[in-house]
């Protein structure tokens, strides 16, 4: 029996309403509708800005305790419904059991991180008195919030990330609207029914499932002052330059590569690679892309690779055992598809995979992938991964920098010494030593830089974002 209601409403200024358009949310496994959720309209989108910023006042002065006590109500509340919201999960974005268990436990920790963070915002004493003309003067900073958020999120991490823009903004003292992804929005409206039990100001928040052109209001409206956007980077760019005045986070694509170096423990980092490359079917702008292996384990660690890439369980997200579920949509299952074909087409081999039904598509490795071919130079966002190997430490290091992406590295590597080189020359917003690039804990500075992004996730450092230093400046006359 399917844990989602019948219909959700979308949340205005606060405010469960149920409109008469609904969008149908299927379930990604079986194709067929899952439940119905109420559409916002251009004039709600219009309502939900001005009930943004007319909460600000309010919102400012919410004390740090009345912040951290909405945000820790969140935490109660996303625990007692955890089943709920992994099954939910399962059926909106075909997320396996297991991951969108994991999800749910990252949407706690993330709000948990946030009431930590709430009561932390603190400005600076500064000394004023640097010459001889400033004698006399004192000077304090204190953080104030920037204003009214505008936060678009997409559909491969529905909870965790509306989490991420959501709840900094409440430590901050920020009101918000949110447009979810069409494809997946219950997370983002259970997100709204728990802040709708709690005492945030009245109009401080709107949850606005809407059409995509309807989300145009969301970035150009001067009375929001940032945007934060999570998706592709076609359309997060392309925002950016509509943007005008307010403040633009971005949180875009990848194509993550991983270097596997000569001295490593290869069970182990097979083991990981599987995690990195597959979980969730590759829907991960972190997941790993392109594996670069030492030649003198090159041979090795492909065929445990292959092996253990050829065993994972494919089938129904709903069932436990399942690793490899369906992918959003069989759009974008066919779409991977057709790149994989035009990589063999090219001189690509494939290893393993390759097979897909619908929006399902097996765990796939390739090798000898053209460097020009689509699928090596984009975002595969899919059960996809490129095998090549390295002679040099620093060959590999110069290939990996060689993409337009630039989000997150793995280095499986025992020497401390090509472990800081990595860290010092990847041009890439995170190296992680030992691990698969994907690896993510949500207190820590996570976005990119080239077209994967501009800013950083990770509550602390968006909080740096959605808030601005007011100095005050004091002259003692007799000083």
């Amino acid at each position: 029996m399917s844990v989602l209601k019948t219909a959700y409403p979308y949340y205005l200024a606060g405010e469960a309403v149920y409109a008469n358009e609904d969008l149908t949310v299927t379930d990604k496994y079986t194709g067929e509708a899952a439940t119905q959720v109420a559409l916002a309209d251009d004039q709600a989108i219009d309502t939900a800005i001005q009930a943004a910023q007319e909460a600000m006042p309010a919102m400012r002065k919410l004390a740090a305790y009345e912040r951290q006590a909405v945000l820790d109500h969140c935490v109660v509340r996303f625990t007692e419904r955890f089943d709920e919201l992994a099954q939910s999960l399962c059926i909106e974005a075909g997320k396996p059991i297991k991951d969108a268990k994991g999800e749910v436990t990252r949407l706690i920790d993330t709000f948990r991180i946030a009431a930590e963070e709430s009561t932390r915002i603190n400005g600076e004493v500064l000394t004023m008195d640097i010459s001889a003309r400033a004698s006399g003067y004192s000077g304090m900073t204190k953080m104030v919030p920037v204003g009214p958020c505008s936060f678009i999120s997409p559909f491969n991490f529905p909870l965790n990330l509306a989490a991420h823009k959501v709840a900094p903004a409440i430590a901050a003292g920020c009101s918000f609207v949110l447009k979810p992804a069409s494809l997946t929005p219950i997370g983002a409206l259970v997100i709204g029914e728990v802040l709708a039990e709690t005492d945030l100001p009245k109009g401080a928040f709107s949850i606005l499932p809407c059409q995509r052109d309807g989300a145009e209001r969301f970035t150009t409206d001067e009375r929001l002052k940032l945007l934060s956007f999570t998706g592709s980077p076609d359309v997060g760019w392309a925002l950016k330059a509509k943007a005008g005045k307010k403040k633009v986070v971005l949180e875009l694509g990848g194509n993550a590569a991983c270097i596997v170096d000569e001295d490593v423990d290869l069970e182990d980092a097979v083991n990981r690679l599987m995690v990195g490359a597959f979980y969730q079917s590759g829907q991960s702008c972190i997941g790993v892309q392109r594996i670069l292996i030492h030649e003198s384990i090159y041979d090795d660690m492909k065929q445990k690779l292959v092996d253990a890439a050829s065993q994972l369980a494919m089938g129904d997200p709903k069932d436990s055992q399942t690793f490899i579920g369906p992918m959003i949509s069989e759009k974008e299952a066919q779409r991977l598809d057709e790149w994989i074909q035009s990589a063999i087409n090219s001189g690509g081999q494939l290893l393993c995979g390759g097979e897909r039904k619908g929006a399902m598509l097996s765990a796939t490795l390739l090798e000898n992938v053209d460097r020009q071919e689509t699928l090596y130079r984009e975002e595969a966002f899919g059960p996809v991964a490129i095998l090549s190997s390295f002679s040099d430490f620093d060959q590999a290091l110069v290939e990996v920098n060689d993409s337009k992406f630039g989000l997150q590295t793995g280095v499986f590597t025992q020497n401390l010494y090509r472990a800081q080189q990595a860290w010092d020359e990847l041009d890439v917003g995170g190296v992680v030593i030992g691990d698969v690039p994907s690896w993510r804990v949500d207190h820590m500075p996570y976005g990119g830089v080239k077209d994967s992004g501009l800013g950083r996730e990770g509550i602390r450092y968006a909080l740096a974002d959605m808030l601005e230093p007011r100095l005050m400046v004091i002259r003692n006359p007799a000083g």
